[in-house]
């Protein structure tokens, strides 16, 4: 199924090159792919790819429930041992280095599904964490699981009272100091923490400690503060007041449920979603009420289930996929009043987020507007999608599309920060105490803005409203974020090819001329980091190595960033062409490439994910403006 302009792409470029001819080929055949692929209502998702920590963590939420049922636990065994390196580890992405705390969670779930712990895939896992630190060395939440199953003891973690629920938004560590994905996660957990539950599991696990004591934290300076406090805050945990303390439960409980989305999640993300559950279920909510009920049935709608086994997504991104897949297919030539387009836009359209949310709590005069990532997140739509579905909406022909634009455009600008940038959820979330606490090891807690939101915004300002103040603010945060190298930092995709690939053409489309030292310096970073054989890549190992930055096996999506930043800045050169030969030569008969790597971000250093429609909707784009000859 390809619109007839599609085809005739491949015959008009045909007399000028056979470089352009074959360009348009597989333009051609990739948006044959990508149409093919829509759901009956529209919309586009592909998986969303993580670890196998969902997993686990699944598995051990059914037990903590008492509902995990064989099946499940010999399906999703299957997928944990199908992602079993031969050294027996886990990895956080594909190549990545082995990862202790991954691979203990996935070791604990394992041996709960009936591996037994002499078995030659476990004792190379058990091997392996005893080699680098035992459970002693894992992440606190980690421990945490642990801790559940009587196998860490609740005294030995660090400490949140739920009693914080009644700070208020001013004082610090408040709720709302915490990123929207940090402050859904913390809040179940300070009930949790609170009841120090535990429920035996059928086994111990003696093969994954050291006998050494944790690792002791920081000394001095505010790492010393915080430990002091988390100190003081233990010997309260010991004797809290009894009144304040039920107050402060019920409080957080009811925070909680206030914020379940339809489709049963909180945030449409897993970690607030099993700690929700979980702290409700000790708050007394039984299994059978509604919201125990909406909540559990709801992960089903998150599993996929193939020949490998049982594994769930993290999360589920229907908008970004359908914002993406739309502007994609308007690069390569879709006429605007398509059916194909018509379609998906109003789909987008019924999206809409009109109500309230926590966004709120930092622009409480602002109306609501926008689009969330997810299916059904209505609390938190974000900034980022918000850019996104702009870019495309205005594009399409739709009679319902001038107001929604209105509104987003309205709720995204407002959601600018003092400083100019923009953030994913948040305005002005740069308070950086909560980073220091003890419970804070692992993942970003914090939203701040980045390089790739902010061009994105400033993409979408730039088209529907150029003579804007929060405009002109926007490309001077973006140029002076720039790193010393030329480079952007990429906060929600890997990494510095990401946010170059997003700024280049955010800073012309607002008038930055391609001849500005910030845009030749930019062109000489990718330039320079382009591989022999003609892409780009860049491994995640860059979020904490910078040895890495630029560096990676060449991969479909990152080549296509480069590309579109290359052509905004006006490039004609052989690296344009080079790395156009690239997805030609390695574009796969059905039309769409091989990625396994993981070019999503959404912990960086911790947390990463394989969006399983970049390796198509970029490529799209990229060789629809190579044939172009322009950037829309």
């Amino acid at each position: 199924m390809t619109s007839d302009a599609l085809a005739d792409r491949a015959t008009d470029a045909a007399p000028a090159s056979d470089e352009r001819s074959r360009a348009a080929e597989a333009l051609r055949a990739a948006c044959d792919h990508l149409i093919g692929l829509r759901s009956p209502q529209g919309w586009w998702k592909g998986e969303l790819q993580t670890n196998v920590t969902m997993d686990a963590e699944d598995l051990l939420l059914r037990h903590f429930l008492g509902i995990l049922t064989e099946r499940d636990a010999a399906d999703a065994a299957r997928w944990i041992r199908s992602e079993q390196r031969h050294d027996g580890t886990w990895a956080n992405f594909h190549g990545g280095p082995a990862d202790l705390s991954t691979t203990v969670e996935a070791y604990t779930a394992l041996r709960l599904a009936g591996d037994p712990a002499d078995a030659p895939h476990m004792l190379a896992a058990a091997r392996f964490v005893r080699e680098s630190g035992g459970i002693e060395a894992t992440r606190v939440f980690t421990r945490i699981w642990l801790a559940l199953f009587g196998q860490w003891p609740w005294e030995d973690l660090p400490v949140l009272p739920p009693e914080m629920v009644f700070l208020p938004s001013w004082f610090p560590f408040n709720l709302y100091d915490w990123a929207c994905w940090a402050r859904q996660t913390i809040a179940p957990l300070t009930i949790v923490t609170a009841y120090r539950p535990v429920r035996p599991l059928p086994f111990d696990l003696p093969e994954l400690r050291t006998g050494r004591p944790p690792r002791p934290g920081p000394r001095g300076g505010w790492d010393g503060v915080f430990q002091a406090l988390d100190r003081v805050l233990h010997r309260y945990e010991r004797r809290p007041v009894q009144a304040l303390r039920r107050s402060a439960v019920r409080r957080v409980a009811d925070w909680i449920v206030a914020r379940q989305e339809a489709d049963g999640s909180w945030g449409g993300i897993q970690p607030p979603w099993v700690y929700s559950v979980i702290a409700l279920h000790l708050s007394g909510y039984h299994l059978g009420h509604p919201v125990m009920r909406k909540a559990i049935d709801g992960l089903d709608r998150f599993t996929i289930r193939d020949g490998r086994g049982r594994r769930l997504e993290a999360c589920q991104s229907p908008v970004w996929d359908t914002a993406l897949a739309m502007n994609a297919l308007l690069d390569a030539g879709l006429p605007a009043g398509d059916p194909v387009l018509a379609e998906a836009a109003g789909w987008l359209l019924a999206e809409e987020v009109r109500g309230p949310g926590d966004w709120a709590v930092r622009r409480p005069g602002l109306p609501p507007g926008g689009w969330a990532f997810e299916f059904d997140n209505d609390v938190y739509p974000d900034v980022d999608d918000t850019a996104e579905v702009i870019l495309a909406l205005r594009r399409v022909r739709h009679p319902d599309a001038r107001p929604a634009i209105d509104r987003g455009l309205r709720w995204m600008s407002g959601m600018a920060s003092r400083d100019g940038g923009f953030a994913a959820f948040d305005a002005d979330n740069t308070r950086t105490l909560c980073t220091k606490l003890p419970f804070c090891d692992f993942g970003a807690v914090i939203d701040p803005p980045s390089a790739d939101v902010t061009a994105h915004v400033v993409e979408a300002l730039a088209a529907e409203v150029p003579d804007s103040a929060v405009l002109r603010r926007a490309v001077v945060w973006l140029l002076r974020a720039q790193e010393a190298d030329g480079s952007w930092f990429g906060r929600w995709g890997a990494n510095h090819v990401y946010g170059t690939g997003a700024v280049v053409p955010a800073l012309v489309a607002a008038g930055v001329r391609t001849g500005h030292s910030s845009v030749r310096r930019a062109v000489a970073w990718l330039e320079r980091h382009q591989n022999d054989d003609g892409g780009w890549g860049e491994d995640l190992r860059s979020y904490r190595d910078p040895a890495w930055i630029g560096r990676g096996a060449s991969t479909a999506s990152q080549t296509a960033w480069a590309l579109l930043a290359l052509l905004a800045a006006g490039e004609d050169s052989p690296a344009v062409t080079d790395g156009v030969r690239w997805l030609v030569e390695r574009q796969r008969p059905d039309g769409t490439w091989d990625e396994p790597q993981f070019t999503g971000t959404g912990f960086p250093g911790d947390f990463y994910i394989n969006y399983h429609l970049y390796r198509l909707v970029f490529p799209i784009s990229a060789l629809g403006r190579y044939l172009d000859g322009d950037s829309p």
